[in-house]
């Protein structure tokens, strides 16, 4: 089974996204802060990292620049309410697979890069 781990500082939306993706096959933790997602990666191997772009203790940004250092190589996809340009191409400059904005077809569009 395939380890994907959710961050987003909305429990709703963290309710949400759990349920899709288990519906979907998939082993899925959910988190609000991204230390505990930074020990989730080191803990076990984890396959994808959905993250939104505002976290509890520190910016989704900030995540992803940490994860980019992680000991095995992930996904990692952001999920933003954003549809600011600059700051995707900027996301995908680090690195990020895909910056997804939610919405009404942010499940179809996150199924893509599953």
């Amino acid at each position: 089974m395939i380890n994907v781990v959710h961050v987003d500082n909305s429990g709703f939306f963290r309710k949400i996204m759990k349920i899709f993706l288990t519906d979907l096959g998939f082993f899925c933790e959910s988190y609000d802060r991204g230390e505990d997602v930074l020990d989730a990666v080191e803990a076990r191997k984890v396959s994808c990292v959905i993250t939104g772009l505002e976290l509890i203790d520190m910016s989704g940004e900030d995540l992803i620049k940490k994860l980019l250092f992680a000991a095995h190589p992930m996904t990692i996809i952001a999920v933003t309410s954003s549809g600011d340009e600059a700051r995707m191409q900027h996301l995908a400059d680090l690195g990020v697979k895909a910056t997804i904005q939610k919405g009404s077809d942010w499940k179809e569009k996150l199924r893509e890069y599953l």
